[in-house]
């Protein structure tokens, strides 16, 4: 089966990149899966007893910002110091042969994908980015890039000294993400990038081009990355999925293929270097 993968991507016309939280597990970055995984990397927030989801929400810039940039802070902080891992160098490599017929879609917020080097005109952040904040009280529909400078936490409290503010009006700032429970996300920025990948998308079936679809940690608690994917391939009858997961891996063969790796030895499995 993998001979066939490998031939497969090889001769695919355009390329669709689709990734969830797995596809920085190699990077280093830290596996939110389960609420152990999630304490693991955040012992302060165990202490306190609250789950990703309880700290994924929006009212903690209104109730605690301290504690809010603390945790966001912290996760900005550590994916500007984070060196994209080699998998996203072969996807790049990859996607350069296919003359850049090619898109990203992703549930990431960490901007890894441009950091690796690839064009930010071909990446969709369904969930929004990090690396851009907006006002948490929506005076206006800005959204700017993050400041350069780190964001400076005390860990062992875990409360931040650094609180972003809003340019226009000077209330708390927070990231450009979509967060649970969320009613004021400014997703302009997004709606911008999917745009963009649906004209893409519509001109490589109109072309009648063939299209692989290479899902990457994408997980089922939040289903967004899966759905997408396989959507695509029972719409579009030159489509096929790749999905690697190492868990999550189960896929309808009518689909597509299924690769139970993590990102990276997934990756090396279907792609060859020449």
């Amino acid at each position: 089966m993998q001979n066939k993968i490998i031939e497969l991507v090889k001769n695919t016309d355009a390329i669709l990149i689709t990734a969830g939280a797995g596809m920085g597990v190699d990077s280093g970055l830290p596996d939110f899966r389960g609420n152990e995984g999630f304490w693991r990397a955040y012992p302060a927030i165990k202490k306190l007893g609250e789950s990703f989801e309880d700290m994924a929400n929006p009212k903690w810039f209104d109730t605690n910002p301290q504690l809010a940039w603390a945790f966001y802070g912290h996760r900005l902080n550590l994916y500007r110091e984070t060196t994209p891992h080699e998998g996203f160098s072969m996807l790049l490599d990859l996607v350069k042969k296919k003359n850049d017929n090619y898109f990203v879609f992703t549930s990431n917020v960490d901007g890894q994908f441009q950091k690796a080097g690839f064009d930010k005109k071909k990446i969709v952040e369904v969930h929004g980015s990090i690396q851009h904040f907006q006002c948490s009280k929506n005076c206006t529909q800005e959204i700017w890039e993050a400041p350069l400078a780190n964001i400076d936490i005390d860990m062992e409290l875990f409360n931040a000294h650094t609180i972003p503010k809003c340019p226009n009006c000077g209330a708390v700032a927070r990231p450009n993400i979509l967060m649970f429970g969320d009613w004021n996300w400014i997703g302009t920025r997004s709606d911008k990038q999917e745009d963009s990948y649906y004209k893409w998308r519509e001109e490589v079936i109109d072309k009648q081009e063939k299209i692989v679809i290479i899902e990457i940690g994408a997980g089922i608690a939040i289903p967004t990355i899966r759905n997408h994917g396989e959507m695509l391939a029972k719409k579009y009858k030159n489509a096929t999925l790749i999905r690697i997961n190492p868990r999550d891996d189960y896929l309808n063969p009518y689909l597509g293929y299924s690769i139970k790796e993590g990102g990276l030895d997934g990756i090396k499995k279907i792609i060859i270097n020449e």
